[in-house]
């Protein structure tokens, strides 16, 4: 899985960008005229519209075609209409906003063609399991899906699903962000008693970054502790690395060539904005990405079982991978698999900013002490507070962009409690010192908690997860 913060794209010079632009232009005039799928001429018009508003990002001016970064415009023929440069960019390796209160996850849904969970949905779920839902479902944390209602037919049908989540491990540091999947995995791993497999991309961060395959495998290793500390069955759950499982796994490789044969250089290329310097290793790891959502990379446990479906949280980042896997599966014989989508984590900064594993404060590490948290929350967390107590006590604060609140939204389980602080800070009666306090007082045991968890997680255990066995499931 990759990692949302720091992005392809979000690095790239702005000459790169300019010959990604001209490369992709090239590549949309190809499709039509060759009188492609539309789906693939489409893909590939976002990114090119994608690719035109980082280069307006990075560049401050809209890009011209006759007009290389360094060079005056010779005439003003804007490519890109304003309004649509400040379209929000989400891909798996870029996520952009200019807005504080982050990325309009409405317009995604319409954009990436995925379903609202809707009131209706958060019920069918809570009558389905008998519970109340999860706080990510009953705030919108989870927002959208793909054929949840798939899922709870099969599951009221008494027929088994499985649950599949991963981890790109590129650093041994991972933040509270990391974790939403995870808590949320885990929750449904306990109401819907199912089996989980989480994939550990140590291949794929080998290929982007910076990294021996050692290094990639050992952040994989380190990165599963972590994971385990969020509370999973051991029993029910199956952590893997590619690097170590695809090698001694027939299985999930046969499932990779399946993928490859079906999906074209083009597809790709519009999908995900390879370009023709993109090593063949980028290329290919969609599939490997993609193979995990089919029951039979995983004989151990479904045995020959090829219609299990499969069901995937993750943040709405990952999405085109599994736009790409639900294409392809048909065409192979194997049932789609169905997702559930997240909202990004905002950085401390606010939400237009990007997380970094690299700058320690842009984010609550769980590696942090309390003091640590206390520092990062007063000093770094962005405030939707007046300039001065009076003009606060008149105007109130704005929860929309209060990165505090937004952090509550996440971490406070109490709804009652949440609602009064929203309206207490609106209203000017609680001051964003209070607010910051009370977020200190949630993350602080929070992270202590997790650091103790993740202390009892010697290596015998995590060998233990990440060696493929059956799990406690009968798949005959």
């Amino acid at each position: 899985m990759a990692d949302v913060p720091n992005g392809e794209q979000g690095c790239a010079s702005p000459l790169e960008l300019f010959n990604r632009i001209a490369a992709q232009g090239e590549l949309v005039r190809s499709l039509k005229a060759g009188k492609a799928p539309q789906d693939e001429i489409d893909s590939a018009v976002q990114m090119l519209l994608s690719l035109k508003m980082s280069y307006k990002a990075a560049m401050g001016e809209d890009y011209k075609a006759d007009c290389p970064p360094g060079n005056p415009a010779p005439g003003n023929n804007s490519g890109l209409g304003a309004t649509e440069a400040e379209e929000d960019f989400v891909d798996p390796w870029t996520v952009q906003t200019s807005s504080a209160k982050g990325i309009d996850y409405d317009k995604l849904i319409v954009r990436f063609g995925s379903s609202k969970i809707d009131k209706e949905l958060v019920n069918r779920i809570e009558r389905a399991i008998g519970q109340k839902p999860h706080r990510f479902l009953r705030r919108g944390i989870f927002f959208s899906h793909r054929d949840m209602n798939q899922i709870l037919d099969a599951y009221e049908n008494k027929k088994p699903f499985y649950l599949y989540t991963g981890r790109g491990p590129s650093s041994e540091a991972m933040h509270v962000g990391h974790l939403i999947p995870f808590i949320f995995t885990k929750w449904l791993q306990d109401v819907f008693n199912v089996p989980l497999v989480i994939q550990m991309t140590d291949d794929e961060k080998y290929l982007w970054k910076d990294l021996t395959l050692d290094q990639a495998y050992g952040y994989a290793v380190e990165n599963a502790k972590d994971i385990i500390a969020c509370g999973f069955d051991i029993n029910k759950t199956f952590i893997f690395s590619d690097l170590d499982y695809m090698g001694t796994s027939p299985g999930f490789y046969k499932n990779v060539v399946k993928i490859q044969k079906h999906v074209t250089f083009n597809q790709v290329k519009g999908i995900f904005g390879f370009t023709d310097s993109d090593s063949i290793g980028k290329i290919s790891f969609p599939a490997i990405q993609a193979a995990p959502s089919f029951s039979n990379s995983f004989p151990q446990i479904f045995r020959d079982k090829t219609d299990v479906q499969c069901l995937i949280p993750c943040a709405i980042d990952q999405d085109p991978y599994f736009r790409m896997t639900r294409d392809v599966a048909p065409r192979i014989g194997y049932p789609k698999p169905a997702l559930l989508h997240s909202t990004f984590f905002p950085a401390l900064q606010g939400a237009q900013t990007k997380m970094s594993a690299s700058d320690p404060n842009s984010s609550i590490f769980l590696t942090d002490t309390a003091k640590q948290i206390k520092t990062k929350v007063n000093k770094h967390a962005f405030s939707g507070g007046r300039d001065t107590v009076e003009e606060h006590r008149e105007f109130g604060g704005n929860c929309d962009v209060d990165v505090s609140f937004m952090y509550l939204t996440f971490f406070l389980e109490d709804d009652d409690r949440l609602e009064q602080i929203r309206k207490d800070y609106t209203s000017g009666a609680m001051l964003t010192g209070e607010l910051k306090k009370i977020l200190i007082e949630v993350l602080q045991p929070l992270i202590a908690e997790h650091q103790a968890r993740r202390k009892e997680v010697t290596d015998e255990i995590v060998k233990e997860f990440m060696t493929p066995r059956k799990l406690s499931y009968d798949f005959q």
